[in-house]
């Protein structure tokens, strides 16, 4: 089977949600100077033009915002059908994350979600959201 594709774990400005999730761990990016939250996360504070931005841990706990079912395959390594699920964090409401499952789960709109983390290769963790009922960790 083909690898995935991996997120570039150490660029500057998303690597804080890469190194929490090697950790188990769900994390969001503020501002340090005035606490503002940066989703999509950025060097920069979009409110008071602060430069020093903080990673905080938040609940792996979301609820469901979106999803589609994919079913032509445009990657080795995702076999369909696949859904991609859209998901807002319950800690963050405005930050929304995506993620994926396999086949064609049974979804309802604002379906509780929690975090799963998968290990791609060694020293990179993936981010996905199943239904909060599901026992597959």
């Amino acid at each position: 089977m083909t690898s995935a594709p991996l997120p570039v774990a150490d660029n500057p400005d998303t690597g804080g949600f890469w190194a929490a999730a090697r950790r188990g761990e769900v994390a969001v990016c503020r501002c340090a100077r005035c606490g503002e939250l940066l989703h999509l996360p950025r060097g920069i504070c979009h409110r008071c033009h602060g430069t020093r931005v903080a990673w905080e841990a938040v609940a792996p706990r979301a609820r469901l915002v979106a999803w589609t079912v994919a079913e032509h395959q445009v990657h080795p390594a995702f076999p369909v059908p696949y859904t991609v699920v859209l998901v807002e964090l319950r800690d963050a409401p405005r930050v929304r994350l995506a993620g994926h499952l396999p086949g064609r789960p049974a979804l309802v709109p604002d379906m509780p979600m929690r975090a799963v983390f998968r290990e791609a290769v060694p020293g990179v963790s993936l981010v996905d959201w199943i239904p909060e009922t599901t026992d597959v960790t």
